[in-house]
């Protein structure tokens, strides 16, 4: 994302904003003023001699100029606002308000670590009702059903992992099955690039919602999905082109996907992150006989709030329409915890939150997601653009 950023629009402004989703679960002040603390030590981290290296060697689709610019990359902690807003005057707990502005090329950089580190330390500070043991073999064991059943799946979970040592543990124990279980399915490799590096698997992703929000507010809307497909493919000609298509709806995407037939036939597959998964896999199937594409030859990643049984039900159902299944896997894989109070019984439930593109330029960006009622963004654009592309309202 940040080499194609720094390509296309170097000089774009930007403004990310957090989002908690759960109105009844609040932080805590102890969390707030650690999360402050640790933000501000992010100044400190570079890229050494040997990750430059490994990514070089590793990552053919880097320029070198972009793996320079890695290495003299620093955060500037100054980006970042944060304010603790209490539910009631003297209260100690309340909802954290987050927003990193900047540009583009650097605001870039702060969604992940931010929900990371946010999520680690409110598990450390506030909901302690939980134990890491047996999380070892609880990853041991998915990756072996996975494996078994032959699916192709990565680690997605950095974002609202329980903590850094959890996610360690999880990409370590999914390694170690792979060794273990060969010749059936496969660990295509993990989003952490930390984790890739330090277990010698591949590090995985492909382009994200704040992709074709920033190229919608720059460019219009109608058209929007379209170019930011060319411009990505433009960095990325021979490598990555796997669609995202729910920015705007899966509807809107495939209107512009299936405008240009040599474009469709290009690009590798295409990825569900929101909606009704079952009903996708259908969908893309006529589009693509539409088209006159062979279909059976495109990959469908699959990445939102799977779990086991759930992958395997759309690896079933991909397979019998004859697409090529893989899956992003990342809540279930790195914050999956019971609560100790109900001993096993309930879940301790990941932070339900996210982080997107607020603006570019000054200009609003959106979201309308698959789950047509549950937009980001400001809510005359929404509007605008649901009244586009013909969603309900």
């Amino acid at each position: 994302m940040q080499q194609a950023v720094l390509h296309h629009f170097p000089d774009a402004q930007s403004t990310y904003r957090f989002t908690h989703r759960d109105a009844n679960v609040y932080f805590t002040r102890p969390c707030y003023e650690q999360f402050v603390a640790a933000i501000s030590q992010f100044s400190t981290l570079s890229l050494t001699p040997d990750e430059r290296a490994w990514l070089q060697n590793t990552c053919p689709y880097f320029k070198p100029a972009y793996l320079d610019y890695l290495s003299t990359y620093r955060f500037k902690p100054s980006q970042v606002q944060v304010t603790f807003v209490p539910r009631a005057p003297d209260s100690d707990e309340g909802r954290i308000e987050i927003e990193a502005s900047g540009p583009w090329a650097e605001a870039i950089f702060w969604e992940v670590p931010l929900m990371a580190t946010l999520s680690e330390i409110n598990f450390i500070t506030a909901d302690k009702d939980w134990s890491d043991e047996s999380q070892a073999d609880l990853a041991y064991s998915k990756g072996a059903r996975l494996l078994e059943a032959g699916c192709a799946f990565s680690d997605f979970g950095t974002r609202r992992r329980r903590s850094y040592h959890i996610q360690d543990v999880v990409v370590g124990q999914l390694v170690r099955v792979a060794k273990d279980r060969p010749g059936k399915g496969k660990l295509s490799g993990t989003s952490n690039v930390h984790l890739a590096h330090k277990y010698g698997v591949t590090p995985v992703g492909t382009i994200a919602h704040e992709w074709y929000m920033g190229i919608g507010a720059m460019h219009g809307y109608e058209h929007a999905n379209g170019i930011a497909l060319d411009l990505w493919e433009e960095v990325y000609p021979n490598s990555v082109l796997l669609a995202l298509t729910d920015t705007f709806s899966t509807k809107a995407f495939f209107q512009g996907f299936a405008a240009d037939l040599e474009r469709a036939r290009r690009w590798t597959g295409l990825r569900q992150d929101s909606g009704d998964p079952f009903t996708f896999a259908p969908q893309a199937k006529e589009v693509y006989e539409r088209l006159g594409i062979n279909y059976r030859e495109k990959t469908i990643i699959y990445s939102d709030s799977l779990d086991v049984d759930k992958a395997l039900a759309l690896k079933k159902q991909c397979e019998e329409i004859g697409f090529i299944p893989a899956f992003g896997i990342g809540t279930f894989f790195t914050n999956d915890f019971r609560s100790l109070s109900s001993k096993g019984k309930e879940k301790s439930k990941a932070l339900n939150m996210v982080i997107k593109l607020a603006s570019i330029n000054g200009l609003p960006c959106i979201k309308i997601s698959d789950d047509l009622m549950k937009n980001t963004g400001d809510p005359d654009t929404v509007l605008e653009v649901k009244d586009l592309f013909g969603l309900p309202k």
